[in-house]
């Protein structure tokens, strides 16, 4: 027990180091009046939903720039939604531990750090002149039971299958010089920032599993594959294809069916299904949600 507590605040101790020496402020560090070129896309096309689709060689080169402007405001929006439910979680994960420790302290900068990006994605969007999409009231329900009910190795697996996701979808795009630079430069702080919460759960995870006893493991199965389903499901807004005229539910259909996008799907969350797999909680009966979120 010893040893698990000095891991825990041995990383603790250098994710506060690296927070304190590398932390951005939006507000200071984004040029929100800057214009937004009317040739340039807001997402690689290739990473669009209807990409490679009937529908998707039907739209104007105008529709595919706004098509993308809407997606990444519909991530965006799902992004805020996540954010401030594992917010809730690691309040509850600190709930009366010592405020003395680094594992609390660390904890509560990386609140800090998701109420920043929160605040963040908003201007985006608004800046993009897009609504603020919601996630489904289905999703919306489980979002409500997780920030209830949620810990240990539900809140650290969770979090990670959100951040991992788009983490990778904004590594491409902040390297893709053809892309709007508003998006870049808010992808580019969101990965750096999103690192070391990205570390604090996986070696937060590692160590909640290595003390669970199996009936809890098997229970997280389905909780965490329900979490995975939810975030692919939540991603893109039926809404957004009627931002270019077309059938919300016909082109949410289509996007399902695209090759193209599932294997997006499936790129994207390569790494957090990878070390997910490691612990066993890619298995048993809920592998027939991680399936259905077309993650593997």
């Amino acid at each position: 027990m010893h040893d698990v507590a000095a891991q825990r605040e041995a990383t603790a101790a250098r994710l506060l180091k690296i927070s304190a020496g590398n932390t951005y402020d939006p507000e200071v560090d984004i040029d929100w009046k800057a214009p937004q070129p009317a040739d340039r896309m807001y997402a690689p096309e290739h990473r669009l939903s209807l990409y490679g689709t009937p529908l998707w060689d039907s739209l104007s080169t105008e529709q595919k720039i706004e098509l993308s402007k809407h997606e990444v405001a519909s991530i965006a929006s799902i992004g805020i939604w996540f954010e401030v439910l594992l917010m809730r979680m690691l309040l509850r994960h600190v709930t009366g531990k010592d405020p003395r420790s680094g594992h609390v302290q660390y904890a509560l900068t990386e609140v800090g750090d998701e109420c920043r990006h929160s605040i963040m994605f908003a201007r985006m969007i608004d800046a993009f002149g897009a609504p603020a999409y919601r996630p489904a009231a289905v999703h919306r329900a489980l979002g409500r039971y997780l920030g209830a009910t949620a810990g240990g190795i539900q809140t650290f697996a969770a979090a990670l299958i959100a951040e991992e996701i788009l983490d990778a979808l904004q590594r491409e795009a902040m390297a893709d010089e053809s892309l709007q630079p508003l998006v870049r430069m808010v992808s580019r702080i969101h990965v750096v920032e999103e690192a070391r919460h990205i570390r604090f759960a996986r070696d937060e995870l590692a160590r909640q599993m290595a003390a669970s006893w199996k009936p809890r493991q098997w229970y997280c199965q389905f909780i965490v594959g329900r979490a995975a389903y939810t975030v692919t499901h939540s991603l893109i807004n039926p809404q957004v294809y009627a931002a270019v005229g077309l059938d919300p539910a016909q082109a949410s259909a289509t996007a399902w069916r695209n090759p193209h996008f599932r294997e997006t799907l499936r790129w994207a969350g390569t790494r957090v299904t990878t070390y997910l797999q490691e612990f066993g909680l890619v298995a048993g009966p809920a592998r027939t949600l991680w399936r259905a979120s077309a993650l593997i």
